[in-house]
C-alpha cells in the first residue's frame, strides 16, 4: 500500500473533486540606508540562467527576473479570489495613515492598497528593486531586510505580511517587530502556505513525483533552519506578543482543476499555472545550492512534476493556506 504523503486535511465540504472535467514622496525619518536605491542594491546575481536579488545575497530561495514577477503577481490574483476579490480581511476602517506591506514582491498590493486608501502613506519593502517606479503619491518602496532592525519613527495602523514561507528565519522575532510597530488598536495580517504539499482524499502519495519534488523543497529549507509551515504557528505566535482578536481562516489551494466547485476550480487552474511555470524557479537555487544537485537533474525533475500535473487525473493535490489577523491592544481610554 502507498504510504500517505501528509495527513489529510479536513476539508471545506465544496471541495469535491470533479469527475468530469477534462484536461486542461512622503520623506521618511530614518537615516539608514534603506531610504534610496543605491546602485549596488539595483544590481543583482545571476545563477543557471535566472537573475536573483544581490542586497543580503542567498536570503531569499527564488528568483527576480521578469518571469518569476509575472507568477508572482498571478499568485496575488488567486490570493484575492481566495479571500473574495478583497485586498485584505482586517477591519483597518476606511481612513488608515499608516500602511507598511512586508515582502511587497512586485508591489502589486502595495498600489493597489494605496490606491484603495488616498489617505494612507503606503510604503512596501522587499529585498529586491522589482518594484515599478510611477506609482501613486502616496505610495514609496524601500529595499530592505525585514529580519534586520527596523528604523520607522512613526508607527502603523496596518502592517500586511504575506507569501514569506521559505524568506523567514525567525518568525517570532519578526512578529514581535510588528507589534512593537504598530499604534495602539493597529491591525496585523499575515496570509501564508504551509509549503508542504497534501491531499483530502490520500490520493497523493510517497510514490508521486509531486510529492518527492515537494518533499525535497521542504527539506532544503530545513536545512537552510527556515520554517517552511508557518502558516499553521502565525496564530500562536500573534498570541504570544500579546496580539488580542486573533482570527484565523485556513483555506485550501487546489493545485488543478480537479475541484467540481468552481470557485476552487478557478483557484487551482491558477495555482496549476503558477505552480507549473514556476517549478525550475522555485528548485533551482534550493536543489543546487544546498542539496547538491546540478542544473541538469533539477529540470529532468521538473519536467517529471510538470507532466504528472498535466496528465495524472488521479491526484488532487492542495496547499493550506492560512489568514491570520491580529489587533494591538487600543490605548487606555480608547
Amino acid at each position: 500500500m502507498a504510504e500517505s504523503a501528509n495527513p489529510p486535511p479536513a476539508v471545506d465540504a465544496a471541495l469535491e473533486v470533479d469527475e468530469d472535467g477534462g484536461d486542461s514622496a512622503y520623506g521618511e525619518e530614518t537615516l539608514s540606508f534603506t531610504t534610496s536605491l543605491s546602485s549596488s542594491i539595483k544590481n543583482h546575481i545571476y545563477e543557471n540562467g535566472r537573475r536573483y536579488h544581490a542586497y543580503n545575497e542567498g536570503k531569499y530561495f527564488a528568483p527576480n527576473d521578469e518571469a518569476e514577477n509575472d507568477r508572482l503577481d498571478m499568485h496575488n490574483h488567486m490570493a484575492r479570489l481566495a479571500i473574495g476579490g478583497k485586498l485584505h480581511t482586517a477591519p483597518i476602517g476606511d481612513n488608515p495613515q499608516r500602511i507598511l506591506d512586508v515582502g511587497c514582491g512586485t508591489g502589486i498590493w502595495t498600489i493597489d492598497i494605496g490606491d484603495e486608501y488616498p489617505s494612507a502613506e503606503v510604503i512596501g519593502i522587499d529585498l529586491s528593486p522589482t518594484q515599478p517606479s510611477m506609482v501613486p503619491p502616496n505610495v514609496r518602496f524601500e529595499v530592505d531586510n525585514a529580519e534586520e532592525e527596523w528604523t520607522y519613527s512613526k508607527k502603523f495602523d496596518f502592517i500586511h505580511c504575506r507569501w514569506m514561507a521559505g524568506s523567514i528565519l525567525d518568525w517570532p522575532r519578526l512578529v514581535s517587530r510588528v507589534y512593537e510597530n504598530l499604534k495602539p488598536g493597529g491591525w496585523f495580517e499575515c496570509q501564508d502556505y504551509d509549503i508542504m504539499v497534501t491531499s483530502s482524499d490520500d490520493s497523493l502519495t510517497a510514490e508521486n513525483t509531486t510529492y518527492q519534488w515537494n518533499a525535497l523543497c521542504c527539506e532544503a529549507l530545513e536545512k537552510m533552519n527556515i520554517d517552511h509551515q508557518p502558516g499553521a504557528k502565525m496564530k500562536r505566535w500573534c498570541e504570544d506578543v500579546g496580539f488580542e482578536s486573533v482570527q484565523e481562516e485556513i483555506l485550501f489551494m487546489p493545485l488543478g482543476i480537479w475541484p467540481k466547485d468552481k470557485k476552487y476550480k478557478q483557484i487551482g487552474a491558477w495555482n496549476y499555472l503558477i505552480v507549473t511555470e514556476g517549478l525550475e524557479a522555485l528548485s533551482l537555487r534550493l536543489f543546487t545550492k544546498v542539496l547538491g544537485w546540478n542544473k541538469e537533474e533539477v529540470e529532468v525533475l521538473c519536467a517529471k512534476v510538470r507532466t504528472e500535473l498535466k496528465t495524472n487525473r488521479k491526484i488532487h493535490p492542495l496547499y493550506k493556506y492560512h489568514v491570520i489577523i491580529g489587533q494591538k491592544p487600543k490605548a487606555k481610554g480608547d
